[in-house]
């Protein structure tokens, strides 16, 4: 799986790393303090110095890239990841990384950024691509809803899939629609029932099969 996908690897970590580019290009037009982290009001409210926002938080992105990598390398049900799936993964955290320079930067040099609102489209169209690709995930410690009861039985993990497919496609999109709001609340509440129905449901199909066999 690895070294089939190393152009990709090799694609993903450069982009995990573009950012790093672009603040050596703007690097005499930053301040010294640059806004890293920023309140529900698009208010920067946490500051790093130039130098990490500009060098260490892509090689912290990447670093986290490469233990995705390992750890997706490690998983003894590797060979059942769908090649879709594993390249979707594969350029979650150099879309993270890009998204996050397009909003330091700027604020950085003076810009009024709607930080909340683009990472709630950003987040809303993660969760509608995701949805349309977990029911094609098989049974896998790093990809797809990894529950106890869902990793022992393949049709759990199928049903379970399957309805996850549906509701985070739907989940993605009404974030996507309410996303202009701005509204943390309704984000969280969306994604709170995308991620307890299918394990409620998961567990529902376990314990109905587990009282048929007994």
């Amino acid at each position: 799986m690895i070294k089939k996908h190393k152009k990709t690897i090799i694609i993903t970590s450069i982009l995990t790393l573009a950012p790093m580019l672009v603040g050596i290009i703007l690097w005499d037009k930053l301040p010294a303090e640059i806004p890293t982290h920023f309140g529900i009001n698009n208010t920067p409210d946490g500051y790093s110095s130039k130098a990490f926002a500009v060098f260490g938080l892509p090689l912290f992105m990447l670093a986290m890239h490469i233990i995705c990598i390992l750890a997706t390398k490690a998983d003894p049900k590797m060979k059942g990841i769908n090649d879709k799936v594993f390249t979707l993964v594969l350029y979650i955290i150099p879309a993270v990384s890009l998204l996050v320079c397009t909003m330091i930067y700027p604020a950085a040099l003076g810009e009024e950024m709607r930080v909340g609102l683009i990472a709630m489209l950003f987040m809303g169209l993660v969760f509608t691509v995701t949805g349309n690709y977990l029911p094609k995930c098989k049974p896998s410690y790093t990809v797809g809803i990894k529950l106890p009861w869902t990793l022992d039985d393949s049709e759990n993990w199928n049903k379970t899939h399957a309805l996850a497919g549906k509701l985070w496609v739907a989940g993605g999109l009404l974030i996507i629609a309410t996303a202009f709001f701005e509204n943390p609340f309704v984000f969280f509440a969306v994604v709170l029932v995308m991620v307890l129905v299918p394990t409620v449901y998961s567990y529902l199909l376990f314990k109905n099969k587990k009282d048929k066999t007994e």
